[in-house]
């Protein structure tokens, strides 16, 4: 994991995901690229067409790229390569730009959460994010001060196009050193035999050469409560999922159990996309 980007909107919620960042960063010699977007209205816009003027723009970049020396400057970054990025675009293209360009490993962001009309219609840049990106995405939803995952949850159907983001899934908890608990959640929509179930779990974990893991099933009234409450109840430190990257009216009539968890999970919760 040789670079991982947190981009900050100067937030706590931010800044929460920058002090994981380090202590990742710091245990495996990785470089920190602190990522800030600036959306100006009409940044393509001159002052007569009521955009924002060229000082203007200057000016809230030099703010920018002051409150980005700020944060580089936390003690918890001390000995952590970090590079700085004050980016003129929108979030997600932003980020998925700069992921490419800096040939980033893991994303690292912060989030509150979104819920009611504001979930259902707009969602938030990091519900985006686990969207789209192509990269992992872990995301975090409290202060954490020492961050060191003794458990973590990969939640799936254990099915073929699951195989190889479970592989990044096992590419980011080599880091860590944690047991993994391969989870499927049986609803009443979804109701699977044990044996059946069993059966396609013990398959998938033949292909790979696991040593310190469990299989479990957990029954719910959906699979995003299954997951959150299987988490809670063995005490999971992170929550691990693949994420189909629908958009559109896909996404609209068939939604995100990735994006609700996102939403809704105090844990944190690391994206791989299929």
């Amino acid at each position: 994991m040789k670079r991982i980007l947190v981009p900050t909107d100067f937030s706590e919620h931010a800044e929460n995901a920058l002090k994981v960042a380090s202590q990742i960063a710091k245990k495996n010699d990785s470089e920190i690229v602190i990522l800030h977007m600036l959306e100006l209205p009409h940044q393509m816009s001159d002052a007569i067409t009521g955009g924002a003027s060229i000082p203007e723009t200057m000016l809230f970049m030099k703010k920018a790229n002051e409150m980005l020396d700020e944060v580089s400057a936390r003690p918890y970054l001390d000995g952590i390569p970090v590079t700085e990025i004050v980016k003129m675009d929108k979030p997600v293209h932003g980020i998925s730009q700069v992921s490419q360009d800096y040939e980033i490993d893991l994303i690292i962001m912060g989030s509150h959460g979104a819920s009611g009309i504001e979930e259902l219609l707009i969602g938030s840049n990091t519900e985006k994010v686990v969207r789209n990106s192509e990269i992992p995405v872990l995301v975090i939803k409290k202060d954490i001060s020492d961050f060191n995952p003794d458990t973590i949850v990969f939640a799936s159907d254990f099915s073929d196009e699951t195989r190889k983001p479970f592989e990044k899934f096992l590419g980011f908890t080599k880091f860590f050193d944690s047991k993994i608990l391969l989870v499927t959640i049986c609803t009443p929509n979804s109701f699977k035999p044990t044996h059946t179930i069993e059966k396609a779990m013990n398959e998938f974990v033949a292909e790979f050469s696991l040593t310190n893991y469990s299989t479990h099933i957990y029954n719910d009234t959906n699979i995003e409560k299954g997951i959150i409450n299987f988490s809670n109840a063995i005490n999971a430190d992170i929550i691990g999922m693949c994420t189909h990257g629908r958009t559109g009216f896909a996404h609209f009539f068939n939604g995100s159990i990735s994006e609700g968890l996102v939403n809704h999970a105090i844990k944190p919760v690391v994206t791989f996309k299929i």
